[in-house]
């Protein structure tokens, strides 16, 4: 083998690793940006979770209520407050 087909082989191995190479890095900020979307979108969804979240608990708290739950045992129910003398307490 001559210096001119050592110079040609290196230079054509050097072309195919700068080749994979600049693939490899091209690849990897492709990965890298799908990646960096796919966080955004779940950190949206992680907001609106929790909005809805905060809104349901706002909802539970108003549905358990102790005047409305009162309320509609008196109305659907047809109960009401026991009399002083009805009421018996317990002694551990």
């Amino acid at each position: 083998m001559n210096d001119r087909q050592r110079i040609l082989l290196v230079a054509t191995l050097l072309f195919a690793f700068v080749m994979t190479t600049a693939i490899g890095v091209v690849y990897s900020k492709h990965k890298a940006r799908k990646l960096f979307v796919e966080l955004q979108q779940l950190n949206k969804e992680v907001v609106s979770l929790n909005t809805e979240w905060g809104r349901l608990q706002l909802e539970q708290s108003a549905w358990s209520d102790h005047g409305r739950v009162e309320k509609i045992a008196r109305e659907r129910l047809g109960r009401a407050m026991p009399e002083a003398e009805q009421v018996a307490f317990i002694k551990p």
